[in-house]
């Protein structure tokens, strides 16, 4: 199975427009103001309306209003939600969209519970525990808090660069890979080269693990 790739926190219309050419499955747009990455709905428009076809894109909220939310989906063209705070399972399903939740891993976590909890989410995007931030800090936590069975697809974040991507893919063979400060040049503004050397490990590792 191929590992899928997404690429979070754009917020120049260039940056998302390229990682589409090279092959990236979805970009994450982050709707959440404390964030560097935000970015305001006028903006987010300018990036989707660029993407060419077939590059799915991902509205990151972290606890936030729900009329904030709608606000967001009906001005801008989002395929999946991504929950990254503190969302029960039924005000992530309440917009009848596919959505994500986000988990910080940490300690005595049980990944199961959570997944019959958010049964219908469409993943689980396991990132890095931090007391402040929110995701997006460049942290790796350690991949064996990961089950080995899991019953939703298992996205993994935290701390991924082009240096370990590849050893992400074989260690714990997610069904995609989030990265967002791991190919930037500053925070919020991607890097090229990054980008593209993060999607090569990402294939060299689907072509040792098949």
């Amino acid at each position: 199975m191929r590992t899928r790739v997404k690429i979070c926190g754009f917020t120049r219309v260039e940056d998302a427009v390229y990682a589409a050419h090279l092959g990236v499955d979805a970009i994450g747009l982050v709707f959440y103001p404390p964030s560097p990455r935000h970015v305001e709905i006028e903006q987010a428009v300018k990036i989707v309306n660029a993407l060419p076809a077939f590059t799915s894109v991902v509205a990151l909220f972290v606890d936030e209003r729900e009329e904030r939310i709608r606000e967001v989906l009906s001005r801008v063209s989002i395929d999946c939600l991504q929950f990254h705070g503190d969302e029960p399972a039924e005000a992530c399903r309440t917009y009848g969209q596919r959505y994500i939740k986000a988990v910080k891993m940490h300690d005595g976590i049980d990944i199961g519970a959570l997944a019959l909890h958010y049964h219908d989410a469409a993943g689980l995007l396991l990132d890095a525990y931090h007391p402040d931030a929110k995701g997006g800090t460049g942290t790796q936590f350690d991949w064996k808090l990961i089950p080995r069975q899991c019953i939703l697809p298992v996205i993994l974040a935290g701390g991924l660069d082009e240096t370990n991507a590849k050893q992400a893919v074989q260690t714990v063979r997610p069904y995609a890979l989030d990265v967002s400060s791991g190919v930037e040049a500053n925070k919020g503004v991607k890097d090229s080269l990054k980008m593209a050397a993060f999607i090569k490990q990402v294939n060299e590792g689907d072509r040792v693990t098949t």
